[in-house]
């Protein structure tokens, strides 16, 4: 009998999650305790903006024209239980108000909410990031609160999707990590990713520490080479070199590799803020804190770019003091083809220009409406040219492929000064000073 899929929590990853499992077959159940979500996933809609996120609903949400019917949604926890052999737990794991460690308070409730309605055997599967320890303390209460017993098991598989591509990171992922306890919770893991571990994606079968830490070791990897070549860029302002030059030429060792040595104003986002600190504050839990001291450092430089590039752009505009002064930032979203704004860099240097006293307008091809609600006294435009229009000075700060394509000959015609900050260093300085504009990025003040 075919295996029938939970995913619990339907946010940017339960609903990804959650379709894939219909694209691959299953019949997919998903709950939410947020009704308003449930409602608008059972339109086809996804609750954000993700790359094919919505196709693949419309293609599987049951009731909809020409669609499988494979996925359904509710917030029945009672119902989930009886529905479903496997459970994905996707529920958010942010930082805890006014600390570094994370808040595990959604995960607790999701699995003390669903335990007490396990009454046959069930296998319960984590895929939130969460601090190593939590899985075994997790298996304890499903146990123990479960009227399955030893019966509902507990695994866990962190999830790594990166915004943007989250459809093709669940279809096709560059690795699989599971850790189990079990024959059995292997062999129905095995089953749920038979068909991307046909196509060739790896499987790592652990532990539950080290699958928990897997994660967070990945992102603080990241987030490590991210702040490495920005505390590169800083060098290179102070020795009069060129960032992105050298950034190509380490790159070439294939033991360093090219990819996330782009030198800008740093990395924000829903993960590798929060991930890094929650791994330093899990670390001097366990009496390891040593170990991870220099990801606060990786932190501190990273938070250092956003107020670099307030300071670039208050140099760009003669020195002192942003009062009066008119600028435009193409940009709100932490990154492209995501409508997250949370912990942006370039929306928190909207708002500490703003706050200075300049006129702000910011434009952004999808994340105005979650950059509104966060920061509603910035100014917003409905496109780039209306963003830039009388402006003294234009910063880049989040690289969408339109802001690439954008005539900076069109756009000369329209601002008060002909002055770029690229925030990104994604931009094609040549063709921007052809059209007679100032180019400037950071870690690059000969380019």
């Amino acid at each position: 009998m075919a295996l029938k899929i939970t995913v619990i929590g339907t946010g940017y990853l339960g609903a990804t999650h959650a379709a894939a499992m219909a694209e691959l077959g299953f019949e997919v159940l998903g709950l939410d305790v947020v009704p308003e979500k449930i409602e608008t996933l059972r339109r086809g809609e996804a609750p954000l903006y993700e790359p094919g996120l919505d196709e693949l609903l419309r293609r599987h949400v049951a009731g909809l024209e020409g669609s499988s019917g494979r996925l359904r949604f509710t917030t029945d926890w009672a119902e989930v239980a009886a529905f479903g052999d496997v459970h994905f737990v996707c529920v958010n794991t942010p930082q805890k108000h006014g600390e570094y460690a994370c808040d595990m308070s959604y995960v607790d409730a999701a699995i003390t909410s669903l335990a007490p309605h396990l009454t046959g055997p069930a296998l319960v599967v984590g895929k939130s990031t969460v601090p190593v320890g939590s899985a075994d303390r997790l298996a304890r209460v499903l146990a123990e609160l479960a009227p399955a017993g030893q019966d509902a098991e507990l695994a866990w598989n962190p999830e790594f999707l990166r915004e943007g591509y989250a459809v093709e990171d669940t279809l096709h992922p560059d690795r699989i990590v599971i850790g189990v306890r079990s024959e059995r919770a292997e062999k129905l893991l095995r089953e749920v990713y038979a068909t991307p571990i046909a196509e060739g994606s790896p499987l790592v079968v652990t532990d539950f520490p080290t699958a928990e830490l897997v994660k967070t070791a990945a992102n603080s990897f990241l987030a490590t080479k991210i702040s490495f070549i920005n505390a590169m860029a800083e060098v290179c302002e102070a020795a009069g070199g060129d960032v992105a030059k050298l950034a190509e030429a380490i790159g070439y060792d294939d033991r360093i590799g090219r990819k996330f040595l782009r030198a800008g104003i740093g990395f924000g986002g829903g993960c590798l803020p929060k991930d890094i600190r929650a791994f330093m504050a899990r670390a001097g839990e366990l009496g390891a804190d040593q170990a991870l001291t220099f990801l606060r450092e990786i932190d501190s430089i990273n938070m250092r770019q956003r107020a670099r590039m307030v300071e670039l752009a208050r140099h760009a505009l003669g020195g002192g003091p942003f009062l009066g002064k008119r600028v435009a930032v193409l940009g709100a979203t932490f990154k492209p083809d995501s409508d997250d704004v949370r912990d942006s860099p370039a929306l928190n240097v909207a708002g500490q220009i703003h706050l200075q006293g300049g006129q702000v307008t910011v434009y952004d091809p999808k994340g105005m409406e979650n950059a509104r609600r966060v920061f509603p006294t910035l100014g917003y435009a409905d496109s780039a040219l209306e963003a830039v229009r009388g402006a003294d000075v234009v910063l880049h700060l989040t690289e969408w492929r339109e802001f690439r394509e954008l005539d900076p000959e069109e756009l000369g015609e329209v601002v008060a000064a002909r002055v770029v900050l690229d925030g990104r260093n994604a931009l094609d300085a040549e063709r921007w000073r052809r059209a007679g504009w100032t180019y400037r990025a950071m870690g690059r003040p000969t380019a």
